[in-house]
C-alpha cells in the first residue's frame, strides 16, 4: 500500500492538501507541515490528489480554513479524516447571493 501524503500549509489550518494518487478510505495519511511536523491520521474516504481533507472535526456553519484563509463553510458536519469538497463545503467567495460576497 502506497504512503499518502498531505500537506498542511499554515498552523490554524483545519484542512490539508493530499498529494497521492489512488487515495481510498481507510488508508493512513502521513501530514507534514511547513515546519516539519509529522502527525497521522485515517482517512474516511476516499481522496483525489490535490483535494483536502478535514484535520479534525469541523461543525456544521465552521469556516474551512486552508492556506490561513476561510475558503469556506462547512454545509454540514464534517469528521477528522473525511473529504472536504463542494459535497460538504459552501464556498464564500465570489458569491454574489451572500451579503458582502468578494469576486
Amino acid at each position: 500500500m502506497a504512503e499518502v501524503f498531505a500537506l498542511k500549509a499554515i498552523d490554524h489550518d483545519n484542512v490539508a492538501t493530499v498529494f497521492t494518487n489512488d487515495v481510498k478510505a481507510g488508508m493512513i495519511a502521513n501530514v507534514a507541515d511547513k515546519k516539519g511536523h509529522h502527525f497521522e491520521i485515517q482517512l474516511l474516504s476516499d481522496v483525489p490528489y490535490g483535494h483536502k481533507i478535514a484535520l479534525c472535526d469541523i461543525k456544521k456553519g465552521e469556516e474551512i480554513i486552508k492556506y490561513g484563509e476561510a475558503i469556506g463553510a462547512a454545509s454540514r458536519d464534517i469528521a477528522a479524516g473525511d473529504y472536504v469538497h463542494i459535497h460538504n463545503m459552501d464556498s464564500q467567495r465570489g458569491r454574489g447571493d451572500l451579503e458582502g460576497g468578494t469576486v
